[in-house]
């Protein structure tokens, strides 16, 4: 007997040597379909062609497995593959890790995003308002050591009657306030018409939430040297965030910083939620570096420490925030910019008082 299901074990062997052989054969002729239908832009799912085979096998299927346990262990084999396919297109992407192991560092400057030692911040008002207003503001962030100012020139809002911003005006007020105080400018631009004035004014170009799949637009400044900063969407998948950015390297724009900025859900107590987990596996599968807008994450003040912390904590490249002489007047996002003495306040909280120190391991204590 011992001797019998001995020589039926080596019968099971060299069948699953077959099997094996067999299905690494049917492997390699799926990633040659999976090569075309990435090549003619296709799915690599199809239900339809995945019933015929369905069919065909319990057609064929003679036992000693039942017909539902036949459709079971092909339906793994089917995923299998279609899994397969997809991390074949995973490494062509030029945003993925497996294509450049390297950290993409985006110099701004002088300022370099992306080296995994000091966290950027990026602070300015919501919206420039004044030549007043935003040559104070840039004065204050410059005194603390920030390199990077933030203004909004062309704001898109929810309300049409809402301030929309100065336009072009705004984009010479935030480009004087900067050199004036030494500082690099980042502003949302809205509409590839208005590139040429972008490309004149503004150090980094900002695509707002909103415009994250407005692919006409990242085409356009996908052919731009200028350094991007793209936000993810108000309910963008990783995946349709990730593919934005595929959109900018394609076009040749090597300079991409992705920012998280809270997504929508379904939690009333804060404007966005914010996405921790994107940081990470933003991180994680591609090379560029990430940032994380607070206060739209949150858009409480209370919550700007501790979301600035988890952020850091969980490796993001920098930080961007509102800052503003007076919220209480502010033109658009009142209740989340801060004043001034919150500002300070807020740096000293969070170790950016101490000058943006390359080394956040003493700053953070982690």
């Amino acid at each position: 007997m011992e001797t019998k299901i001995r020589s039926l074990r080596d019968d099971i062997d060299k069948l699953n040597l077959e099997i094996l052989e067999k299905l690494s054969e049917r492997a390699k002729i799926a990633e040659a379909i999976g090569e075309l239908q990435t090549q003619t832009g296709s799915s690599h799912y199809d239900p339809v062609r995945e019933a015929e085979m369905l069919d065909a096998l319990t057609a064929a299927n003679d036992g000693p497995f039942s017909d539902a346990t036949v459709k079971s262990l092909f339906k793994q084999i089917f995923q299998a593959s279609m899994q397969l396919e997809q991390e074949q297109d995973k490494k062509t992407y030029l945003t993925s890790r497996s294509k450049d192991r390297g950290d993409t560092i985006v110099e701004i400057r002088g300022t370099r995003i992306g080296t995994g030692e000091s966290p950027v911040l990026i602070a300015g008002p919501c919206a420039i308002e004044s030549k007043e207003q935003v040559d104070v503001t840039a004065a204050k962030v410059a005194s603390r050591g920030v390199t990077l100012f933030r203004g909004g020139a062309f704001k898109p809002r929810t309300d049409p009657y809402s301030f929309q911003g100065l336009g072009e005006e705004g984009l010479k007020l935030g480009r004087a306030a900067a050199d004036a105080h030494g500082l690099a400018f980042v502003a949302e631009i809205m509409d590839a018409r208005d590139l040429p004035a972008f490309e004149q004014y503004a150090d980094v170009l900002q695509v707002g939430a909103r415009n994250m799949q407005n692919f006409t637009l990242l085409k356009a400044i996908g052919q731009s040297r200028k350094p991007v900063l793209l936000k993810r969407g108000l309910s963008a998948t990783i995946q349709e965030w990730v593919m934005a950015a595929e959109y900018l390297l394609y076009e040749g724009n090597p300079n991409v910083i992705l920012c998280e900025r809270g997504i929508r859900t379904y939690e009333p107590t804060t404007r966005n939620t914010l996405d921790v987990s994107a940081v990470a596996l933003a991180k994680q599968e591609t090379h560029l570096p990430v940032v994380v807008d607070v206060t739209h994450s949150g858009g409480r003040r209370d919550l700007l420490v501790p979301l600035t912390k988890a952020a850091l904590a969980i490796g993001a490249d920098g930080i961007m925030m509102e800052v503003h002489p007076n919220p209480a007047v502010a033109l658009s996002d009142q209740k989340q910019q801060v004043d001034f003495d919150s500002f300070d306040a807020y740096l000293e909280a969070t170790g950016y008082d101490k000058k943006l120190t390359p080394d956040r391991h003493e700053v953070y204590g982690f």
